[in-house]
């Protein structure tokens, strides 16, 4: 059986709130679950001990029977210092899409030619002030 420990969404509209638990990856989200390790609640502030609570012993026996953590989830286990920090590289994130490149690059022609425009015609106005 292929385990994931991930998260299950509770709360109420606009109030998320989260478990922590062991389940067979091939369940719903807020489906079945073998096992509840614990709670997480974002609307909390980061640096509160109520923000993210694990049974860690469980998460570690769950680990050794080869339940995957999700993204989210390997992060907290990160933080709580279960499992080694992983580098994260993405450099795609950080460029803009197609229409936003193409704006920027008339927006630069724009300006270029502006630039060009003035100096052209500096050395024509003298000419014709003499």
């Amino acid at each position: 059986m292929a385990m994931k420990i991930r998260l299950a969404r509770g709360g109420s509209k606009k109030r998320p709130f989260y478990r922590i638990v062991a389940a067979d990856s091939r369940m719903p989200r807020d489906g079945r679950f073998i096992e509840k390790l614990g709670t997480y609640n974002p609307l909390l502030p980061k640096d509160s001990e109520d923000r993210v609570k694990m049974d860690l012993e469980r998460v570690q026996y769950w680990l050794g029977e080869g339940a995957k953590p999700t993204d989210r989830v390997a992060r907290m286990l990160e933080a709580a210092e279960v499992l080694p920090k992983t580098e994260r590289n993405n450099p795609k994130k950080a460029v803009p899409g197609k229409k936003a490149q193409d704006r920027a690059e008339e927006k630069a022609a724009k300006a270029a030619e502006a630039s060009e425009a003035p100096a052209d015609e500096a050395p024509a106005e003298e000419a014709t002030a003499e």
